[in-house]
């Protein structure tokens, strides 16, 4: 967990805010007024991965943006399922908590799958939907397309299983989490000493790293299905709200002519807008496009 007042040489100056209601301490920043907007990091990052973001958002919206279980500044309780089910019901907690409705989702990599479980539950507390990098999870992508498990992030999850490299690599997130975001996809354009220092923070030893671990195991096992299809009769509901996709075209985690498709299916006449040059932390490598973007997007689509 990062310490509570460090600000990482002032790139992080957000008041640090806190709820319990999940059991555990979960970290998360709330700033500006207004119509809500709910900004949800993935993998192995954290809030931070939004701050180029949060306050030109903030000048016209509320801006929330939480760290999930076991990463940024929330806390890694010991004996918790980290799965997709457990995430998203802590997200639910913190949304219950604060009262929030009208909520317009920001997702990025995990954030994606979160944010639409959250909503295929509860789509009368949700009114916008924006994917970058990520996935909805619940479209029909066609034959010929590269799927998940054909990108280099997974065939590295899946390779390193049975010899422990994986986990020894991803239990020491702190040594070894820019190696990881490389290989996710990241431009080392953005790396500098602060950077690295705020995204190996929160993993100071094996037992912090449980998140970061257990994020890609619960895709690449499986394990992620029975929640996910528990929610497909929310779908309906879901496509009836308005989105865009913003795909950075370097990404090596989730191929983004998979992601195009699943998000074209269940909404064929919404915005895609691809990124050339821009990897899987999309937040990283263009955050002024993504702002300007959404931006554009909810003005296109106001709220009745």
């Amino acid at each position: 967990m990062v310490p509570l007042d460090e600000t990482f040489n002032g790139t992080w100056n957000y008041k640090p805010q806190f709820c319990t209601d999940s059991g555990f301490r979960q970290h998360y920043v709330d700033e500006g007024e207004g119509e809500v907007l709910v900004c949800l990091h993935g993998e192995p990052t954290w809030g931070y991965v939004y701050r180029k973001m949060i306050d030109p958002l903030a000048e016209e919206f509320r801006v929330v943006v939480p760290d999930h279980m076991g990463f940024g500044k929330s806390e890694t309780p010991k004996g918790q399922d980290y799965t997709l089910q457990r995430h998203t019901e802590n997200l639910s907690d913190l949304i219950d908590s604060l009262e929030l409705n009208n909520i317009t989702f920001v997702m990025q990599d995990w954030g994606g799958p979160i944010g639409t479980a959250y909503t295929v539950r509860n789509p009368e507390r949700v009114s916008r939907l924006v994917y970058m990098n990520t996935l909805a999870g619940y479209g029909r992508v066609p034959d010929g397309i590269s799927k998940i498990r054909d990108s280099r992030w997974f065939q590295w999850i899946g390779e390193g299983l049975e010899t422990g490299r994986t986990e020894a690599v991803l239990r020491n997130a702190g040594s070894t989490v820019v190696s990881i975001m490389k290989l996710l996809g990241v431009s080392s354009e953005v790396i500098d000493e602060t950077w690295i220092d705020a995204y190996s923070s929160p993993f100071p030893d094996y037992e912090s790293s449980i998140g970061a671990y257990e994020f890609p195991i619960d895709a690449y096992l499986g394990r992620i299905g029975e929640y996910v299809l528990e929610g497909l009769e929310g779908v309906a509901d879901l496509t009836s709200k308005p989105a865009i996709l913003l795909e950075g075209l370097e990404d090596y985690a989730i191929p983004p002519e998979f992601a195009i498709a699943d998000f074209r299916s269940l909404w064929p006449l919404s915005p895609v807008i691809k990124l050339g040059g821009v990897g899987h932390f999309c937040q990283e490598d263009a955050p002024e496009i993504l702002v300007a973007s959404i931006l554009q997007f909810l003005k296109n689509n106001p709220l009745n």
